[in-house]
């Protein structure tokens, strides 16, 4: 399927200078760091490319060989009751981890399909799997294969049906069941990961390529696009110089593969490099060391099986964004992440709250300090969440609406999925003069910051208020979203 590189024009790897036949100049001080890492990842010496000291990561990183036992005891907020509601944990822990493999709720019935390794895509060599000392290195490389999780989380028994018994709902249902991220979608995504894992290692042998953002967050469509974020170093990279150098010697390789079209680097706060893959069709965004992005992705792939009607709900507001045009950042409107933050805090904020705040109820998972390879073991005890809240999609959708037309204050609240709730914005300079203030859970930054013109602003808060009015009237989504068309596209 995919074609190897030495036959598509790129040189092969040479093991004795770690780069390839010297025709991609890497700096030394890069050279070196990771030829250290490589002979003694146990006295690890930092520097990056302009050889200033950076902070050492963790000496030693054991392989994951978690093994779940037939009854995994459940996390340890298992069994409180908060407001008259509480936790439930399966037979099984939701996340299980057997040496780097990530995989997702699996209900008593049954595994979900694995993501298979294609005949033609050769599994990793020696260099990715059988070297003791860059398996115990910070940066040893990543053979992980997500799974495809189960439609509804872990209960076989539930089904959105108990929540779409109006119109409305089920209408919801459909375009949910319709355009969700199947998991040959991901399936494919995967493959071509593990395929520009081993080609990027050409040039860094001890890199890791990881896939983020809503393919693997549970909050993907079936033309997504995939994330993938490219782990160089424990400490962090200089964006403006160091990523964009690393992510210039990518693109070069990326020329020369031929199942690789269009490599494209965009210079922005974070820098990507833009292509598609032939193989799949699918487009990919590539950054250096951007992980923040892995960490919220397991933090959002947490939400999205904690409660069964969290994904339905989300995938309608991300199409009906982008059918009224205020789902583009590069434009000045909503990111689709920020939209994803918007109904969380709304699903928090609730009389009856639909989800709670996971990094408050458990925080020793999501720890913001925690080693970033150990990122996907973190939420693996975290049982399914149930809430005495019972309102139908269709009410939650009105609600959301609602909620950002006539009850949320722009100009004097932040959006907190950490803590559940409406902040009291300050005069920081994260928040001062802007027009929407939504919380990253990690970094603590402003993720609607391209939200940055008043005339874009006010057209966002005109289409939720229209959107409200329309539905709540008529409540026929088609009023607000053609459905047939959405689907067809």
């Amino acid at each position: 399927m995919y074609p190897s590189a030495a036959p598509a024009g790129c040189p092969p790897y040479n093991s004795k200078n770690g780069h390839g036949n010297g025709l991609y100049p890497l700096p030394q001080a890069f050279l070196q760091h990771h030829q250290q890492l490589a002979e003694a990842p146990r006295n690890i010496a930092n520097t990056n490319f302009h050889g200033r000291t950076l902070p050492a990561g963790p000496s030693d990183i054991p392989l994951y060989d978690w093994k779940p036992s037939p009854s995994t005891p459940p996390g340890p907020h298992a069994s409180a009751l908060a407001n008259g509601r509480k936790r439930h944990s399966g037979d099984h822990s939701p996340y299980n981890l057997k040496r780097q493999h990530f995989s997702s709720p699996v209900p008593h019935y049954g595994s979900p399909p694995a993501v298979g390794t294609s005949p033609s895509v050769s599994r990793p060599g020696p260099r990715e799997t059988q070297s003791t000392l860059i398996q115990h290195s910070p940066l040893s490389p990543q053979p992980s294969a997500p799974r495809m999780p189960p439609l509804w989380g872990e209960n076989p028994r539930s089904s959105l049906q108990a929540y779409a018994k109006d119109k409305l709902s089920g209408q919801m249902v459909e375009l949910f069941e319709a355009c969700q991220q199947q998991s040959t979608d991901l399936e494919r995504k995967e493959l071509c990961r593990a395929q520009l894992q081993r080609e990027i290692q050409r040039l860094f042998p001890l890199v890791r390529l990881y896939l983020a953002g809503s393919s693997l967050s549970g909050f993907g469509s079936r033309n997504s696009d995939a994330d993938l974020c490219l782990v160089i170093q424990a400490a962090p990279v200089d964006q403006r110089n160091d990523a964009v150098y690393v992510l210039s010697l990518i693109q070069q390789l990326f020329y020369r593969l031929s199942y690789i079209e269009r490599p494209q680097l965009i210079r922005a706060k974070v820098p990507i490099l833009k292509f598609r893959d032939k193989v799949s069709g699918v487009e990919f965004d590539l950054n250096v060391n951007n992980t923040v992005g892995i960490r919220n992705t397991f933090l959002l792939r947490s939400y999205a099986y904690a409660e069964r009607r969290v994904r339905p709900i989300i995938l309608v507001v991300k199409r009906w964004a982008r059918h009224h045009r205020i789902n583009d950042a590069s434009k000045g409107t909503l990111s689709s992440y920020t939209l994803v933050l918007m109904v969380l805090h709304y699903l928090q904020t609730l009389p009856e709250p639909v989800i709670p705040s996971l990094q408050n109820e458990y925080p020793e998972c999501f720890s913001p300090s925690m080693d970033i390879h150990r990122v996907p073991e973190g939420p693996r005890d975290i049982p399914p969440y149930s809430s005495s809240n019972q309102a139908s999609l269709g009410e939650l959708l009105l609600g959301f609406l609602k909620y950002y037309t006539s009850v949320f204050r722009w100009d004097k609240q932040v959006i907190s999925v950490r803590e559940a709730k409406a902040l009291p914005k300050s005069n920081s300079l994260e928040w001062r003069d802007k027009f929407i203030c939504v919380e990253e859970p990690f970094d603590g930054t402003n993720t609607a910051r391209a939200v940055h013109e008043k005339v874009k602003f006010d057209a966002i808060k005109a289409q939720f208020a229209e959107s409200w009015q329309m539905l709540q009237l008529r409540r026929d989504l088609n009023f607000i979203l053609p459905i047939r068309n959405t689907i067809q596209r």
